[in-house]
């Protein structure tokens, strides 16, 4: 449950290159670019006291100011959006260790406002970091894109895999999550993360979220029903697009 004296700070990490899809933030979904839809959905969701895009790159610098959205420049060396959003977080005057800072992905133009409420209500005593999963549809569950979720009965994650789990030779038709990329972290364990070894499952899986797990830490879950849409690759603005149609959300 959030303490209301500590703020929440939403920090959009966004860079320029990318093998897939270089220059994804700036790629425009029905005439509005990627990054100004997840920023103006971010801002709808009404839970931020503060709300900003990191990025690396000028052109997403200024295409931000541009619409009217704040924005700061980090370093080239981020080798991750968690360390760009530390990065970030290490600029803001007067954080308490525990405010939380939620990692807001880039690419999510769409999550819904219920989400990160959700999620930052299911940060407790037990856990310095939460994530949100939602019911995984038939159709990804051989998907290595989709990343698997498996939880305890205490509400905090046991793994994360691209591969389904648990395996069920039973019949039992156990619910299956698929995990959703953002994530609410308090600010001290936000400079902690930053400072962990990488882990071997953390490797092999090429999860980052796998390294808390690992080092022993807890991740609290908020499964939710707003399963919203990520921007992966070109072809998936067509599929935004038909979305935005339908909500009659065109701008």
């Amino acid at each position: 449950m959030k303490d209301n004296s500590l703020k929440t700070i939403g920090i959009i990490p966004a860079r320029y290159g990318s093998t897939r899809f270089p220059g994804k933030p700036l790629a425009l979904i029905a005439g509005v670019s990627l990054i100004q839809r997840t920023y103006e959905n971010a801002v709808r969701c009404g839970c931020y006291d503060k709300l900003l895009v990191a990025t690396d790159d000028a052109r997403i610098y200024d295409h931000v100011k541009g619409f009217g959205g704040e924005v700061i420049m980090t370093s080239e060396q981020c080798p991750t959006g968690t360390d760009r959003v530390l990065e970030a977080a290490n600029t803001l005057e007067a954080l308490d260790d525990n405010d939380i800072i939620v990692n807001v992905q880039a690419d999510e133009p769409l999550l819904g406002e219920g989400v990160v409420p959700a999620l930052v209500n299911a940060l407790n005593s037990d856990a310095d970091v939460a994530t949100p999963v939602t019911a995984l549809p038939e159709e990804d569950i051989d998907d290595p894109s989709v990343v698997k979720c498996v939880i305890g009965t205490d509400g905090m994650a046991l793994s994360f895999s691209r591969k389904i789990a648990p395996h069920d030779d039973k019949g039992t038709t156990p619910t299956y999550y698929k995990h959703l990329g953002i994530y609410a972290f308090r600010y001290h364990f936000l400079k902690e993360f930053a400072t962990l070894a990488p882990t071997p499952l953390q490797q092999a899986e090429d999860l980052e979220q796998l390294k808390i797990l690992e080092h022993g830490h807890a991740i609290a879950i908020a499964i939710v029903e707003d399963d919203g849409i990520g921007v992966d690759t070109p072809e998936d603005i067509t599929k935004v697009e038909k979305i935005l149609c339908r909500q009659n959300i065109s701008s």
